[in-house]
């Protein structure tokens, strides 16, 4: 991690990309932020290899399914822009109603550890709230993290873990350190996207999340918002610096 404890998943501001890439990474940039959590970015690598560097933004991590048999592209595109980190978004959620079927989602993104490593780089898995669906008492996610290799590293949206009933300060507690990015949301963790609020204007206690992640990577996200998105990011900024992160 650099100096910069604050990141910026780009799905929040994917009208502003698809309208002037360039446009909306410059803005990225003139608001504070250094760091950006890429998706969608297999297709445009060598796009955004050059306008990365061109507006002074770096991509510590990215969002991509390697689930899909295109890993190996993934890998060679995340290493064409310098991402260290590559993150399954998204699986089924339909897969995660069996103990057999989490079971090889954890196994198939072990699978990947040699091969991202033999690239230079970490694989990693990004989580909604169905994966916390309840397997005769136990939780899917508990499930998943008990088999997965530890090589893979966690990215705890902190959001969609409390609209899946669980504390996310305690869920990081017992996960510790192979937690190494923090999806940071607030809201009144329901699923209605839009209703979700700047970072410290909601129901979740981003303090004490943050407080218990102290070595996560925070990634500023927005899935939806009814406003204007970037003030909500800045509102989002203001608030993080304040509890001593840092841009």
């Amino acid at each position: 991690m650099t100096s910069s404890t604050l990141s910026l998943q780009l799905y929040t501001v994917r009208e502003a990309l698809g309208t002037d890439l360039r446009s909306a990474l410059e803005r990225v940039g003139s608001i504070g932020l250094r760091q950006v959590e890429l998706f969608g970015f297999v297709e445009r690598a060598d796009e955004y290899a050059a306008l990365l560097r061109e507006v002074g933004l770096t991509a510590p991590s990215a969002h991509v399914n390697l689930l899909d048999g295109q890993a190996q592209a993934a890998f060679d595109a995340a290493r064409r822009i310098g991402i260290g980190t590559v993150i399954t978004p998204w699986t089924d959620p339909a897969r995660w109603t069996s103990r057999a079927s989490v079971e090889a989602i954890a196994d198939e993104l072990s699978a990947l550890v040699e091969p991202a490593a033999a690239a230079g780089l970490r694989v990693g898995y990004h989580n909604h709230e169905f994966e916390f669906a309840d397997l005769d008492g136990t939780s899917a996610y508990d499930v998943f993290t008990e088999r997965l290799d530890p090589a893979v590293v966690l990215e705890l949206d902190t959001y969609w873990a409390a609209v899946g009933g669980h504390d996310p300060a305690e869920l990081l507690g017992r996960l510790g350190e192979r937690v190494q990015f923090l999806h940071v949301k607030d809201g009144p963790a329901t699923r209605a996207t839009k209703e979700q609020v700047p970072a410290g204007s909601g129901t979740l206690d981003v303090p004490g999340i943050l407080a218990a992640a102290p070595h996560a990577l925070r990634v500023i996200e927005f899935d939806d918002y009814d406003g204007e998105i970037f003030d909500g990011i800045l509102a989002s900024i203001e608030f993080l610096t304040s509890k001593g992160e840092s841009l």
